[in-house]
């Protein structure tokens, strides 16, 4: 499955630990990456800054489901039971 461009899911709903450009602590669960654009595209797609946590994502249909939406319903709720 390829990611569905403006949908910024995975920049939104899981923590981060790495360092992010412009977050240098990364970011908690919930929170909008800075590097997340207005139009929900990743401003350091393909840039080394890129955390490798980031790149190495793979959007699969039982993580990102079938819009949007349920991308960042689904994504909230496999942050919640991992963060424990």
């Amino acid at each position: 499955m390829n990611c569905r461009l403006g949908c910024g899911a995975c920049c939104i709903a899981p923590s981060i630990s790495s360092s992010i450009p412009g977050m240098p602590n990364g970011k908690a669960a919930g929170e909008r990456c800075v590097q997340l654009s207005d139009a929900n595209l990743c401003l350091i797609f393909g840039s080394p800054d890129r955390p490798a946590v980031c790149s190495d994502f793979d959007a699969s249909e039982d993580v990102c489901g079938h819009s949007n939406e349920e991308a960042l319903w689904l994504i909230t709720q496999l942050e919640a039971q991992t963060s424990h």
